[in-house]
């Protein structure tokens, strides 16, 4: 891995640590806050809010200084809303510094994803871009662990202290590692929202948040599916998270090469369908406690997948907006993260038990996948119309 790209995968592994450790902790936060599982899901998706509301407007606001004072500034931004949310009281308070902590997040990444790729090497880009989204995965093998397990047997508070330290490390490390880069071309926000008059980055931004909204069906109630369902220990659940992790590793690695060999549409079409088919068996298996984890494992892996093929994606639909629709593609991905919080939680309120979230989850993935089909017909049709008034 360049150096360079390092300070971005440091961030993500902090920006993955406080999306997920959410998971982990869930039953911590709502016994001490004295809330209900579903009421505590809804803090998953006021993270996920802020993601979708921070990503367009951070962008918007920073988009004519250089790439790394941006980046410095989501960090310091992340780092502080993180100390907060250690020292939240009660409901009402938590509720506002998890959305504040997810502002940052969208613009992170998607300005990270457009330095990544201007420091790849040409047909590389999706590998660059997969190694920012490394750190995201790592936190799921390492970070989301840890904090679990601190969760658990002392306090989530702790968690949230060790989150802001990652954001003080990556500051030091973005100052100390990262070239300085010009500012691509200068930004006019009016100029950058007519990205949004073509269909293209809405297609792209349907796929992800629809798509998506399948894993965190699945990952947002991993907790009680393990427990209740699997009857694994409570004190299990770490190392189990860990085999998530372990899974999420593989499958954006795999996504990188695989993005930059076939094409980005077709791997985002094969991992949605994979997608629907690996919760569908985890419906079914949810009782079992061999075969859950091997599909722990696995499901990580197809899910993780989604990441560089899909904000490869949307750079190139960017028409020189690339930062503000790399970010908006992280937006795309927490709109997943709340439906999948929101709509998996349902069945759930309703008794259905812990393993209905699964079934949700494959709808969604499936639903992704037709939309993803659509794209790429109307990618090869057009091909097909400038090779034919080509010449």
């Amino acid at each position: 891995m360049k150096k360079s790209l390092l300070p971005l995968a440091i961030g993500g592994f902090g920006i993955g640590m406080t999306e997920f450790v959410m998971m982990g902790i869930l039953p911590d936060i709502a016994n001490s806050l004295n809330i209900s599982i579903p009421s505590a899901g809804h803090l998953i998706s006021a993270y996920a809010l802020g993601v979708v509301l921070g990503a367009p407007l951070l962008v918007g606001i920073a988009g004519n200084y250089p790439p790394k004072k941006i980046l410095l500034g989501l960090m310091a931004l992340f780092t502080f809303c993180n100390v907060l949310s250690s020292f939240a009281p009660n409901y009402e308070i938590m509720m506002i510094t998890r959305l504040l902590s997810g502002l940052p997040h969208g613009a992170f990444f998607g300005v990270g994803a457009v330095v990544a790729s201007r420091l790849a090497g040409k047909g590389k880009e999706a590998q660059a871009i997969s190694m920012m989204f490394a750190g995201l995965t790592v936190a799921n093998i390492i970070g989301v662990p840890l904090g679990t397990y601190i969760g658990h047997t002392m306090s989530w508070r702790i968690t949230f202290v060790i989150i802001a330290s990652v954001g003080l490390i990556t500051m030091a490390c973005i100052q100390k590692l990262l070239p300085v880069m010009p500012v691509a071309s200068e930004s006019n926000l009016r100029k950058d929202l007519k990205l949004f008059t073509h269909v293209e980055p809405w297609l792209i931004l349907g796929i992800t948040a629809i798509g998506t909204g399948g894993l965190f069906a699945w990952f947002s109630y991993i907790a009680p599916l393990l427990t209740e369902v699997a009857h694994f220990g409570s004190d299990q659940i770490t190392w189990i998270l860990v085999l998530a992790g372990l899974g999420m590793a593989a499958g954006n690695l795999i996504a990188g090469r695989t993005a930059d060999s076939i094409s980005p549409i077709k791997a985002t079409a094969l991992f949605l369908l994979l997608m629907s088919i690996c919760l569908f068996v985890v419906y079914y298996v949810a009782p079992f406690q061999i075969p859950l984890l091997g599909m722990t494992f696995i499901t990580g892996a197809i899910a993780f997948s989604l990441g560089a093929p899909i904000q490869i994606l949307m750079i190139r639909a960017a028409n020189g907006s690339e930062m503000l629709a790399s970010s908006v593609s992280q937006a795309g991905f927490n709109i997943g993260n709340a439906l999948g919080a929101y709509l998996g939680g349902l069945p759930i309120a309703a008794g259905l038990g812990y393993t209905s979230p699964q079934l949700v989850g494959a709808m969604l993935a499936f639903t992704g996948f037709i939309m993803a089909m659509m794209m790429y017909f109307r990618q090869k049709e057009a091909e097909n119309f400038e090779l034919s008034h080509g010449h």
